[in-house]
């Protein structure tokens, strides 16, 4: 699986623990946001949620985990695009819950709320649960599980139905947010606009180059 991390600016210096977490599960991990809080260019939470519309929607990775100060801002943030289906996560339970029934393709940590001691051990311990089917969204307990998978592939066209497509947003959209999510360092070399298979989006892109 291919994973984009992508903190924000106040909880950038969390993304050592998360990176952290995820080693050593065999898939392809991006960390494509801030790295050190305070740190120009800075991204909040806004910034992040765009960017991981784009990353879900161009294709260019499978998963996107992501936070802020509570997971709330960065949570409602995302889902704000098309084909974005994310979980907000505070203990294992919630992430083993999350990809047994819902199946979404993005994460939402609270790195500052309740982060204490053993906060890098509590993540490695989420990852664990996330990560423990070979099919997310299966479904649980055992008999709701045909209910739940038709449950989620009606979700995923209600939110192709309730969202504008992503070059109507980014055309829409400050233009200012969407310029400092492609300067930041690396994210227009990740993107890959020049390969982008929508010419629509594309052509929206390549005008903030």
């Amino acid at each position: 699986m291919k994973i984009a991390v992508i903190n924000e600016t106040s909880a950038a210096d969390k993304n050592i623990d998360i990176i952290n977490a995820l080693d050593g599960r065999g898939h392809e991990i991006y960390n494509l946001g801030m790295k050190k809080s305070g740190s120009p260019p800075e991204l909040t939470y806004i910034h992040t949620g765009l960017l991981t519309g784009l990353l879900l929607n161009l294709k260019k990775v499978d998963f996107v985990v992501g936070g802020c100060g509570t997971g709330q801002g960065y949570l409602n943030s995302a889902m704000q695009y098309p084909g974005v289906f994310c979980g907000l996560m505070q203990n294992p339970m919630d992430a083993w819950l999350f990809a047994q029934i819902n199946g979404g393709n993005c994460l939402s940590l609270a790195l500052n709320f309740q982060y204490g001691w053993a906060g890098d051990v509590n993540l490695k311990f989420m990852f664990d649960r996330l990560f423990s089917f070979e099919k997310l969204g299966e479904g649980y307990p055992e008999h709701r599980k045909t209910s739940q998978q038709q449950s989620k592939q009606t979700l995923n066209e209600i939110s192709y139905l309730a969202h504008k497509q992503m070059h109507e947003i980014i055309m829409s959209i400050d233009s200012s947010i969407v310029k400092n999510v492609l300067a930041y360092p690396g994210i227009l070399e990740f993107l890959d606009i020049h390969d982008v298979e929508d010419n629509d989006l594309k052509n929206i892109l390549a005008k903030f180059i």
